[in-house]
């Protein structure tokens, strides 16, 4: 028999977001990690806030929400945002219920702004590597680096010479030396060949702190 496509909500749900993460599920032992590092530097935060007005972002939820932010490339905090809006993995990994309303994105930068700026993120590495859980994976035989790129919005038509260097074409042209080129709007072709672009020689147009990066020889570059 067929069923009804009913999609009229309940009323109540008494379902958590623990219930919805799989047992098995990698999130569920780096929370466990996070978490013990998390209580070590709990008396660190409280130098970082005032003891009156009102309560800003939890320091817990905002680095799990970082943390996330890196290992799922997600480009903005606004973006962020939105998937904590409605991703119940997200919800559960920061700390959140169901029906708990989320930050602003502005609000969230200024809170990471002063934890960064309390060099919190080296200190919460170290609480990290300092579980006896951790060391036990730990030898002095090698180490390991950390290749997350996130990639920027800035696209690789905004990656521009600076003004000053070699790399600037001439004044006057637009087209890097070539009169007889289609002029270079802002969604015009780009032609890369033969052109050397550097971080010291380039910048993004449209975002300033984006870089020009790749993970190893023989792969793409991205703006990161």
């Amino acid at each position: 028999m067929r069923g009804d496509d009913e999609q009229t909500g309940a009323l109540f749900s008494y379902v958590s977001c623990e219930a919805r993460v799989p047992p098995d599920h990698p999130l569920r032992l780096i929370r466990a990690v996070v978490d013990e590092a998390l209580d070590v530097l709990s008396p660190e935060f409280d130098g970082l806030y005032a003891r009156v007005g009102r309560p800003g972002i939890a320091p817990e939820k905002l680095l799990r929400a970082l943390l996330l932010q890196a290992f799922y490339s997600i480009r903005s905090e606004r973006q962020l945002m939105e998937q904590l809006d409605y991703n119940l993995l997200f919800r559960w990994f920061v700390g959140l219920s169901m029906d708990a309303p989320i930050w602003d994105a502005s609000t969230f930068s200024k809170n990471r702004d002063r934890l960064l700026d309390g060099d919190v993120a080296q200190r919460l590495l170290a609480a990290v590597v300092a579980q006896p859980r951790i060391k036990a994976l730990m030898s002095n035989e090698h180490f390991s680096v950390d290749g997350t790129l996130i990639q920027a919005w800035a696209s690789h038509k905004s990656f521009q010479p600076k003004p000053g260097t070699d790399a600037e074409p001439p004044e006057g042209d637009g087209h890097g030396g070539d009169p007889g080129a289609p002029p270079a709007g802002r969604n015009a072709e780009r032609n890369w060949r033969g052109q050397k672009r550097s971080n010291e020689t380039h910048a993004s147009t449209t975002d300033p702190d984006a870089r020009l990066a790749r993970k190893s020889n023989g792969q793409a570059s991205i703006m990161a």
